[in-house]
C-alpha cells in the first residue's frame, strides 16, 4: 500500500515539469517580439502574457489510476515601443469598440423596456 506522501510525487513531478515547460515558452522574447527597423524607426511588439497550469494524482497509481495534468498560455498584443531620434515610447493597441457598443445597446434596451413600468408606478 502506498502511503500518501508517495502518491502524491508522481503529480507532483508533473506538474514541476508542467511549470518548468511553460516558463520556458513564456519568456522576454516571447513578451517582447523581434525589433523591426525601418526610415530609422524601430518597433518591438508587445504582448500580455497569461498562463496557468494543473495537475493531479490517482491514489493507485501502479494499477493504472496516475497522474494527469494540463498548461496553457494566453498571448495578448496591447502595444509597441516606438524609438526614433533617440527617444522611446509605448504605444498602446486600442481595443475594438464593438464589445462596448454591444453593452450599451443592451443597456439601453433593458432601460427602455422598463420605462413604461415605471410611468405607471408614478401615476
Amino acid at each position: 500500500m502506498q502511503t500518501p506522501s508517495s502518491a502524491a510525487t508522481p503529480s507532483s513531478s508533473l506538474v514541476e515539469r508542467l511549470a518548468r515547460q511553460l516558463g520556458l515558452s513564456a519568456t522576454a522574447q516571447t513578451i517582447y517580439g523581434t525589433p523591426t527597423e525601418r526610415d530609422g524607426i524601430t518597433v518591438i511588439p508587445v504582448a500580455r502574457s497569461i498562463y496557468g497550469f494543473g495537475g493531479g494524482g490517482g491514489a493507485k497509481a501502479n494499477e493504472g489510476e496516475g497522474s494527469g495534468g494540463g498548461a496553457g498560455v494566453v498571448l495578448t498584443p496591447i502595444g509597441y515601443i516606438e524609438i526614433a531620434n533617440g527617444k522611446s515610447r509605448f504605444r498602446p493597441i486600442r481595443g475594438s469598440v464593438v464589445p462596448l457598443v454591444a453593452v450599451s445597446g443592451l443597456v439601453a434596451l433593458l432601460l427602455l423596456r422598463n420605462v413604461p413600468k415605471l410611468l405607471r408606478r408614478n401615476r
